[in-house]
């Protein structure tokens, strides 16, 4: 017996829904091998961006933040325009207490506080330059906004020469987890070298995560406890020369003043 019309007509249509349903896993299937491919392909991107991240924060803090070059060997004469022949001093200038005061960038001036107790090598240093007016009229030659946030001063040539007569150690202080929070105020060093620091200082504007080296992380001295904005905006928010993002800044920004008591 012929098979009905209704018979004929429930048979095409279990075909059509046969189709429409393999048609529609193909498709899920396409999709899902799409997801997964893109998936895969944005995690390589993101390991890849968190790799170059982390190597460039390496890179930059290994000729570091305000690492100083080494200084030529001509101003190696204590006797040299702007050379500081002074002693390092001892640790107990610092009186292991907090010191506050001003520190006058161009017409900015920030409130300030460095720890004596938590550094006290390297508070006893920066009380004495401060004291001897080291300071005062030096530049700050470097700034960095390219995923690290210093303004670094103090160097005895204004271009981040260290001063070869006056260097001292070890690291005080420094973050175990290496980051250094908007404000904090922290020494320069040479890469791999705990008794390097100096003169030089800088000033972290934003959050910034700096690895530790062979040698450790920096000593931080203290905080920056008003201003930090008329900093950002003044000096900070013009960026770099040559829109760069590591190197002197649009605004030349000199030391006016620093005090403390």
């Amino acid at each position: 017996m012929a098979p009905s019309k209704t018979a004929e007509r429930d048979a095409r249509a279990a075909r059509d829904r046969l189709r429409r349903y393999n048609a529609r896993q193909s498709v899920h299937a396409h999709k899902v091998r799409r997801r997964t491919r893109d998936n895969l392909v944005w995690s390589v991107v993101a390991v890849m961006v968190i790799a170059l991240a982390a190597y460039s924060q390496v890179l930059y803090f290994t000729v570091g933040p305000g690492v100083p070059p080494p200084a030529p060997a001509e101003t190696a004469d204590p006797d040299a325009e702007g050379a500081n022949s002074e002693a390092v001093p001892d640790a107990s200038l610092a009186e292991a207490r907090t010191w506050t005061g001003e520190l006058t960038l161009n017409d900015v001036t920030l409130g300030i506080e460095v720890n004596g107790e938590a550094a006290p090598q390297a508070v006893s240093s920066f009380i004495q330059d401060v004291g001897s007016d080291y300071y005062a009229g030096k530049t700050c030659h470097r700034l960095t906004d390219g995923g690290f946030f210093v303004l670094q001063c103090g160097s005895i040539d204004g271009a981040g020469t260290s001063d070869p007569e006056y260097t001292f150690g070890p690291i005080e202080n420094a973050p175990a987890d290496g980051v250094y929070p908007a404000g904090t105020i922290a020494m320069a060093r040479a890469s791999g070298d705990a008794f390097s620091n100096g003169h030089q200082f800088f000033i972290v504007y934003d959050d910034t995560t700096i690895p530790a080296d062979a040698a450790g992380g920096y000593s931080v001295i203290g905080t920056v406890t008003s201003g930090l904005d008329q900093l950002i905006e003044q000096i900070a928010s013009k960026g770099v020369v040559d829109a760069g993002s590591d190197g002197a800044p649009v605004v030349p920004t000199t030391i006016t003043s620093v005090s403390v008591e």
